[in-house]
Order: structure tokens, then sequence, then C-alpha cells
């Protein structure tokens, strides 16, 4: 069956996209507009239109589970937060529910429950990240939680952390290892209502989130 991918055309979701479409993994592309297709369609990935501020209930036609790895991103200010990051999630994870999706993998953020030890800056977002959490994790349909660390640009080492006693309080991970952890959590079918940290470490992926 179909993943549906929400924020695919992020720098994780497409990163995403490309191992799944590698691993021939059905995927659907939950794209803003027909301006992001070519990317999508030059690599042979199925494609939706759908908008969290707006007409979502489509996209998840023939869909049994959803990646939402979506943002508002950091050039926005606090209404989108609310909007995409918060209610947009929101609205996904009950359309989830709606439809009997076998499981919502949400990627937040490391700390998301304690927004207000963040920087200034980031704390509408870790809000926004802890209170939809907390709707996930009451919600009918199962899911994973996936907590990165602070995001970076490195190369894909596919060796992870889940805790800071393990990296000696290094707190970071690259986009890279992100979307392969997400690749594993996609295709683990059996890992239902587990939240994990990520970090860059030394333990295989499959190991880690197990």
């Amino acid at each position: 069956m179909t993943t549906l991918v929400i924020g695919a055309n992020g720098q994780i979701g497409r990163q995403f996209c490309e191992l799944a479409e590698a691993a021939d993994l059905p995927i659907r592309a939950m794209i803003r507009d027909v301006a992001q297709q070519p990317w999508f369609q030059e690599r042979g990935i199925e494609t939706v239109i759908a908008d969290l501020e707006g007409e979502l209930d489509g996209a998840f036609d023939g869909c049994d589970q959803v990646i939402f790895t979506a943002g508002s991103g950091p050039h926005t200010g606090p209404d989108k937060t609310l909007l995409i990051d918060l209610y947009g999630a929101i609205r996904a994870a009950d359309l989830a529910t709606e439809r009997a999706l076998s499981r919502f993998i949400m990627v937040s953020a490391m700390r998301a429950e304690r927004p207000l030890e963040a920087p200034e800056k980031l704390r509408p977002y870790m809000a926004a990240k802890h209170a939809a959490d907390a709707h996930l994790r009451v919600a009918p349909v199962p899911h994973v939680i996936l907590k990165p660390g602070r995001l970076i640009d490195e190369p894909v080492t596919q060796r992870v952390a889940t805790s800071l006693e393990e990296t000696g309080g290094e707190n970071s991970v690259s986009r890279a290892n992100v979307a392969h952890a997400l690749l594993h959590l996609a295709q683990a079918r059996d890992l239902l209502n587990r939240e994990f940290v990520l970090l860059d470490g030394e333990r295989p992926i499959a190991e880690a989130l197990s």
C-alpha cells in the first residue's frame, strides 16, 4: 500500500522520497502547487496537489500510512506555525483516523515537550510540535513519533543514537540520517505507538529504532 508523504518538497521530504523510490516503497508526494511537480516527475514519483491550509482530504485516497515531515519553515511567523505545524498536523492525524490508516509517522523535535527551554524564536514551533504530538498520542490511529535533534546538512552515515547519553551531549543529526530513519520506519510495519529521539551516533538505524 501507498505511503502519503506530507511535506514531500522539504529538505528531508525530498531525500526520503528519493530513498523510497529507490527501495520500491510505494509513495505519494503531497505538494502545494504544480510548480513543485517537475522534480518528482523526473524521478517517477507520484504527486498529489493538496494544502495543509486548505483542501487535504483527497490526498489520502488509496494510502494506508502517512509520514508527516511538513514544517512552516524558519522564515515564517507564528501564524504559519499555528496553521501548519499545529493545526495542519492535527487535521492530518484526524483524517488518518477517519480513513482507518495503519499508521501515522510524525517528524517532531527533540525536547518539544519543553518549549520554554528553547531559544525564544523557536518557542512557538516547539509548542506547536508539543501540542500536535499530544493530539497524536491519544488519537485512535497507531503512531510513531520521531524526534530529531538539531538538524544539520552533513553526509549520511546511517549511524544514529537515541539519547544524549550515547552522544556525550551532542544534540545534532543530519537531515540525510533523518531521511534514512524514516525509510526504516516506513518499512518496519510492526513498530506501533513508539517514540524515538534521533541523533547522529554509532548504532545502525535498524538497531536503534527497534
